[in-house]
């Protein structure tokens, strides 16, 4: 099941971004294309600490 990032709502919706989380992996997609690239559990996780911490902020 693929949902939308919360932070993906430009006015028109053409930049999105999709994950699914699919067992000991997040697949991830730009909805746009139905290609995706799957990535590790543990790679999630670090990628989602830091964008919590703030580290990506501008």
């Amino acid at each position: 099941m693929w949902r939308k990032s919360s932070r993906s709502n430009a006015g028109d919706n053409t930049e999105c971004v999709e994950i699914a989380l699919d067992g000991p992996a997040a697949r991830i997609r730009d909805s746009k294309g139905q290609a995706d690239t799957t990535v590790a559990a543990p790679a999630w996780a670090a990628f989602l600490a830091t964008v919590k911490g703030g580290e990506l902020d501008r």
